[in-house]
């Protein structure tokens, strides 16, 4: 469901808009099976529905979105459907990113890419280039990602540094660990949603999201949309953020 410009404006007026949304897009099989659908369908429809979501991000006023696509730990996964999932990155840089770089998305790609064919690495640094001017969101990608190996990742970049005399031991803090991270310009997110019931992070964001607001939905993300957005949203402001102040 799409409201209007002016109904937007209201709604963000009654609420306070998080800056940062992150997402745990869970539940595309169990989406499959609840309606007796091949798994792939689940998957397929799941894709489509970032656009949706991203658009129902612009028009609220979010400007950063990060979707929890693919994990490290996926790769596991039978290889006919891992097959399947890179098919589906692959059509969705071709065909959904263009209409989102119209409307003003950048996009980016977070994780470990060392697996993806020199096509599809192609296509994802043609697209970051493509849109890194774009202004209205920010659509983060988290592909091939696990956060632990994010922050070994960090650890070795500032290890590297300290071994070469470029900053000392003293130097090393929250800030530049920060800075060592996959994509250090994206805030930190202010609501990280899961969706199809379960009550874990999975390896997602476990730095950015330490003081993350954190909101458990049973529907399955094909079926997550704006409503269920708003609704996650609500939540979000009845919190009081203290970040452990009082």
């Amino acid at each position: 469901m799409f409201f209007s410009k002016k109904k937007n404006i209201e709604i963000a007026n009654e609420i306070k808009i998080p800056n940062h949304i992150a997402i745990i897009m869970d539940g595309n099989a169990r989406w499959a099976k609840s309606k007796n659908l091949p798994l792939q369908v689940g998957h397929k429809n799941g894709s489509e529905n970032v656009s949706k979501v991203a658009e129902s991000c612009i028009e609220l006023g979010v400007k950063f979105l990060t979707i929890y696509a693919f994990s490290s730990e996926n790769w596991d996964r039978p290889s006919d459907e891992v097959n399947y999932l890179m098919k589906l990155l692959d059509e969705y840089l071709e065909k959904e990113t263009k209409p989102l770089a119209e409307k003003d998305v950048k996009i980016v790609i977070s994780g470990n890419l060392e697996k993806l064919s020199e096509a599809t690495k192609s296509k994802i640094c043609n697209i970051e280039e493509e849109t890194k001017n774009n202004k209205s969101l920010t659509l983060n990608v988290a592909f091939s990602y696990g956060s632990r190996q994010e922050i070994v990742d960090a650890a070795r970049k500032i290890a590297l540094e300290v071994s070469m005399g470029k900053i000392s031991l003293d130097q090393i803090s929250e800030a530049l660990f920060s800075q060592n991270l996959y994509h250090p310009e994206i805030p930190d997110p202010d609501l990280l949603i899961r969706t199809a019931g379960d009550v874990r992070l999975s390896n997602f964001l476990l730095w950015q999201a330490a003081y993350s607001e954190l909101y458990f939905t049973e529907t399955y993300w094909p079926d997550f949309d704006k409503e269920n957005l708003l609704q996650a949203i609500k939540n979000f402001n009845k919190k009081e953020r203290r970040y452990g102040k009082r």
